[in-house]
């Protein structure tokens, strides 16, 4: 699978977990030329605190386009050192 965004590949892999429906590619997957650091912070009940990036692709940004849990709960574990895609970013095989 790969993730696109403003025309350019974010990310790709053929190792994908899907979770609540979303693809979580492995954080070593994801291309860090295109990602700035967010101080955006949410949480998810079962899952825990989730952290962003930003997308920056040829001077274009996609703020917290990009998610990760740095520590997820008991339980989600799966999810660890994974990151997954919103805000207009492509998932597709």
């Amino acid at each position: 699978m790969k993730a696109t965004w403003n025309g350019t590949v974010i990310a790709q892999s053929d190792d994908i977990v899907t979770v609540e429906g979303n693809a979580y590619f492995p954080a070593a997957a994801l291309d860090r030329t295109y990602v700035v650091d967010s101080d955006t912070h949410t949480t998810c009940h079962w899952k825990g605190v989730a952290s962003y990036y930003t997308l920056d692709v040829d001077g274009k940004k996609n703020p917290d386009a990009v998610w990760y849990y740095p520590t997820p709960k008991a339980g989600a574990e799966q999810v660890k050192d994974r990151v997954a895609f919103w805000k207009g970013v492509k998932v597709e095989a």
